[in-house]
């Protein structure tokens, strides 16, 4: 059946969705849809490439060298990357790693140390 949520306001079953917006007929209160999608993104599981759950803080191993974008230096190998960041786009990890500065990792390209 029909698995939207109740009006917070007056408890009502019929509630609809029109344009990422839900509102309820019988007390015409409207609110976002989006409530619900900001709590499956802040629970987003960070995973490294032998599949380890990655966390803010961890200390993780660069599993092949890295070419660096512009300015032509490579991260070898086994370099390893203390206190990590963990964040929301292309490229899971903020880190600084010594001798290159601040930088962003994928998660695929690290294994948890």
């Amino acid at each position: 059946m029909n698995a939207l949520p109740t009006c917070p306001q007056c408890h009502s079953e019929f509630t609809y969705e029109d344009g990422g917006v839900y509102i309820c007929p019988e007390c015409a209160h409207e609110w976002k849809a989006q409530a619900g999608d900001a709590a499956e993104a802040a629970a987003k599981v960070y995973r490294d490439s032998a599949g380890n759950t990655l966390q803010d803080g961890d200390t993780v191993t660069v599993i092949k060298d890295l070419k660096l974008k512009g300015s032509g230096g490579v991260i070898k190998m086994g370099t390893k990357v203390k206190n990590i960041r963990l964040v929301d786009s292309d490229h899971d990890i903020d880190c600084k790693i010594d001798g290159f500065g601040a930088m962003s990792l994928k998660s695929e390209f690290v294994r948890k140390a």
